[in-house]
């Protein structure tokens, strides 16, 4: 280096001590050292100056060195192609020749610095890297073969050239040549260079296993020797690999697959908590094949309990835990523990539920219920694992795990100590879903027993109570309501004012899912409900309060015009509206009010009336400004922030609840405001999200407020076509839905929009694949663009008809769907041409699909009927009799 660039000694001293300062505890100090940095960062040789301090200066303290480095590792990452070849030489050269730095906190800085290079030039922009790398893996000095492997595990992490590439086309990476030498430092004598070993090849594993392929008997060999390993963080690595093979490519491990679960539950069973949480990673994916299963099955005596031992708290967590034990409701909330909550765009399905037709099961894709029980330690820790692991020999086991599972929990629920008892609960609550049938049977004593520990002294008993009763909330509103769902009900309520601030929250969760079980069985409970609720909102802090606005949303949901009287409507808005005006636009919580308001505000309908033009009118604010910023952001980058889209989309979902709620006495309010010019600007924008929401609002608008948004459809059509993509599910059925909702109001008007639109509808309805809730969204909006256009639509019938049957025969009776058919038998009416026998055969069926049709749509079905057997004459009853009997029985209702 001295022959290259040699530092100015009065430069090197400014410098370095700028770095010593930079570190006060002062923040003016700081600040002020920060400013001069920045300026001597436009020097030329500044870089030099920072990689000299961080490799040569070895008389200065190790964090000054250290910081020298991450200030260059910044200015690599943001700049190195700006640096002057020469600059970058020296620095590689550096690194290398000083991997082995006496330091460990250098030689750790010095990784960072070489893969933060490698990310901006890549392994062949440095090529001589991975050879001098491996030549330092020879070295007899113990720091440089650490640095060398500290530097190698970090490439293998972050490098791109180990992601992206065909498994059945490998080809070779730079990287893959170190593989074999990897896999012998295995049997390295000292501990941490055989954690960086298989760390490295652990890398292989999940991104390129086909690399790993031709060593794979020899890594395997060499692993399993490593499994009586004392060491943690080899031991560690030793059941992430087995955990990501397993994950991977679970074939390589069947054989020896008996041996390894063994192995896995001795490690469950590990003192450090970290060890036994990798090995328990490993039930979440044995049981995911037949192979995994059959090898689990005779372990499960021995796997279960051990589940529920580690699901209890530790001594470490119970001491961390005690402040859990007090009546905490009056101690502030602390900032970091009030998480981000995320608004999920509107969207629109059919208000229906689904039953189960001669087809076979129906599913509705939906959320999947991702209940946290156990929130007091955000991370992934042991007791969450095991809950989980539980949870999914549940669901491939069900009622055969009970016998293993009832034993050992009559112990734990039964015991003094209130850690194996709130364990067993816990354990309870796990397999709620996969155990329901078996789980039936105990349930009458199960339930009484849970109610009574939701007053038990502890308040994380309290809690975990609240969360597996919610759990078995299904079969509670469906038995004996005196003797399971009022006590539920009641005793939940009282949770909810419970003066700590966990069972608080357990309790607002627990009585959001029971909303969403009971429905209007709720109705005659509403008084002491709202009044509760009420109660809550004077109690609860910023945390818990947008638990409460969740479970004010979801009963709104679930009693919908139940709670349009004026008592309820007073006592609720009161405190939500006062909240509203106190919020800031700025305020990350005014967004989980504005969706509670949403649901409210749909439910209460002409009660809602005296808020709606304050709502409304903060809501054109919220939009307006939102797309500002957006548009402030797409022009100077450097000097505004990208704007939370969070705040506009649930502007637009809010609005949308409005239209619903009051219906047409919004028209005057879009009528004078600009919210047609930026709906017409957000269904444009790039986030699917926002686009979702605006077309949602679109259609909700065609029933609310036609006339203002008519001069505009033009423009909303065209991009409702732009959008039928099932890319994005989302939005997909949302532009679909809200057309259906705009054709029934612009009835043949619609015509000229037809060819714009007709054929993406098509071909969502004859795609494979396309998800449930848009393929009957599509065929109500075909069907309504029929009754709006039976002479244009007439004779497309027989490319859609088949798939639009069966995608609404296992759809119960609603309005939505009787339009879609009024407008199917005009279509039929209209044609020219009768249909063929397969495509009526799939009509017949349909039609037999109603319980209870309305007059006017059984007299269509009974025409169209009785003219083609008219047609059919004596071939009729043959024609009947390829239908099973339920369908001929439904259809001989039309005096057939």
């Amino acid at each position: 280096m001295g022959s290259t660039w040699q530092p100015d000694e009065n430069g090197l001293r400014e410098i370095t001590q700028l770095l010593k300062e930079s570190q006060s505890p002062d923040n003016q100090i700081q600040r002020q050292v920060q400013s001069k940095l920045e300026q001597l960062n436009h020097h030329p040789d500044f870089n030099n100056y920072l990689i000299y301090v961080l490799t040569r200066s070895q008389t200065e303290d190790d964090p000054t060195r250290s910081l020298a480095g991450l200030i260059l590792k910044n200015n690599v990452r943001v700049h190195w192609e700006n640096f002057h070849h020469t600059t970058q030489e020296l620095i590689k050269n550096e690194c290398v020749t000083h991997i082995g730095d006496r330091s460990p906190l250098i030689r750790a800085t010095i990784g960072i610095l070489i893969t933060t290079i490698v990310g901006k030039a890549g392994l062949k922009g440095w090529a001589n890297l991975l050879p001098s790398l491996s030549q330092c893996l020879d070295s007899p000095t113990l720091e440089v073969v650490d640095g060398a492997f500290s530097s190698l595990q970090k490439i293998c992490e972050d490098s791109t050239e180990l992601d992206g590439n065909d498994p059945a086309q490998p080809q070779q990476q730079p990287l893959d040549a170190l593989l074999p030498k990897f896999i012998q430092f295995f049997a390295y004598p000292i501990a941490k260079i055989r954690a960086y070993a298989l760390a490295c090849v652990n890398c292989y594993i999940l991104h390129r296993i086909a690399a790993l392929h031709p060593h794979i008997e020899d890594f395997l060999k060499s692993l399993f020797a490593l499994a009586s390993d004392v060491d943690a963080d080899v031991k560690k690595q030793v059941l992430r690999a087995i955990v990501t093979l397993l994950e991977v490519q679970p074939d390589i491990l069947y054989r020896d697959l008996t041996n390894i679960i063994g192995f896995m539950l001795m490690r469950t069973q590990d003192t450090d908590e970290q060890v036994a949480l990798e090995a328990c990673e490993f039930w979440l994916s044995v049981a995911d094949n037949a192979v995994g299963q059959q090898a689990l099955a005779p372990h499960l005596a021995q796997l279960v309990p051990l589940l529920v031992e580690r699901m209890r708290y530790s001594a470490m967590d119970v001491m961390l835990l005690r402040a859990e034990d007090e009546e905490d409701e009056l101690k502030p909330d602390k900032q970091e523990d009030i998480r981000p909550r995320f608004h999920k765009a509107k969207t629109h399905s059919l208000d229906h539920d689904h039953v189960t037709g001669p087809a076979g099961d129906h599913t509705e894709d939906g959320d999947t219920d991702e209940d946290d029980d156990d929130e007091e330690m955000t991370e992934w820790n042991l007791r969450k694992c095991s809950a989980a692991g539980l949870d999914v020999l549940s669901n491939v086991f069900h009622e055969n795990l009970l016998p293993v599972l009832l034993p050992y929990l009559k112990q734990v629920l039964g015991s003094p100590d209130w850690v194996l008892k709130e364990s067993g609960i816990l354990a309870l609550g796990a397999i709620a879903e996969g155990c329901s049938e078996g789980m039936a049977a105990h349930l009458p004593d199960l339930v009484p027993f849970l109610l009574g520990c939701l007053q038990d002294s502890k308040p994380l008993v309290r809690s975990i109570t609240c969360w597996t009763l919610s759990r078995y909330s299904s079969w509670i509103v469906l038995e004996d309501p005196n003797k399971y769902f009022k006590p539920f009900l009641a005793e939940l309520l009282r949770r909810i004012l419970d003066k700590n601030k966990k069972v608080q929250e357990a309790a607002c969760s627990a009585f959001a899912t029971l909303e969403e079980e009971s429905g209007t069985l709720l109705v005659p409970h509403l008084e002491i409900i709202v009044k509760s609720l009420v109660l809550a909102f004077r109690k609860y802090q910023s945390k818990n309060l947008l638990i409460l606005y969740d479970a004010i949303g979801t009963l709104a949901e679930a009693v919908g015009h139940e709670l349009n009287r004026p008592e309820y409507v007073q006592l609720l808005m009161d405190p939500l509206i006062t909240k509203w005006s106190t919020l800031s636009d700025d305020d990350k919580s005014t967004f989980p009010l504005l969706e509670c308001l949403s649901s409210v505000a749909t439910a209460m309908s002409t009660g809602f009336m005296p808020y709606v033009e304050p709502v409304f009118s903060r809501c054109i604010n919220l939009i307006d400004r939102s797309i500002q910023g957006q548009l402030n952001y797409n022009t100077q980058p450097e000097i505004y922030e990208n704007p939370d889209r969070d705040c506009l989309i649930v502007a637009l979902d809010l609005i949308s609840g409005l239209s619903e709620g009051v219906g047409s006495h919004v028209e005057p309010l879009v009528l004078r405001s600009n919210l047609m010019v930026t709906v017409a600007h957000c269904i444009r924008d790039p986030v699917p999200e926002v686009r979702q929401s605006a077309f949602a609002l679109i259609g909700d608008l065609a029933r609310a407020a036609f006339s203002a948004e008519r001069p505009y459809l033009t423009d909303f059509i065209q991009n409702m076509a732009l959008n039928m993509n099932p890319e994005h599910v989302s939005v997909c059925n949302n532009a679909t839905w809200a057309l259906g909702e705009v054709a029934l109001k612009l009835g043949q008007d619609t015509r000229q929009f037809i060819p714009l639109v007709l054929d993406p509808l098509v071909c969502l309805m004859n795609r494979t694949g396309t998800q449930q809730t848009l393929l009957e969204n599509t065929a109500i909006t075909l069907g309504r663009l029929g009754l709006a256009c039976p002479d244009v639509m007439a004779p497309q019938l027989p490319r859609f008809l088949k798939p639009w049957c069966q995608s609404l025969r296992n759809v119960r009776d609603n309005e939505e769907k009787a339009s879609a058919f009024r407008g199917v038998c005009v279509m039929v009416g209209s044609r020219t041409e009768p249909l063929d026998t397969e495509n009526f055969c799939a009509f017949c069926d349909g039609v037999a699909s109603w319980q209870m049709p309305d007059p006017q749509l059984k007299m269509m079905f009974q025409q169209i009927l009785s003219h083609y057997k008219q047609v059919a004459g004596d071939k009729w009853p043959q024609f009947m009799d390829q239908f099973p009997p339920h369908v001929r029985d439904r259809l001989t209702a039309y005096n057939l």
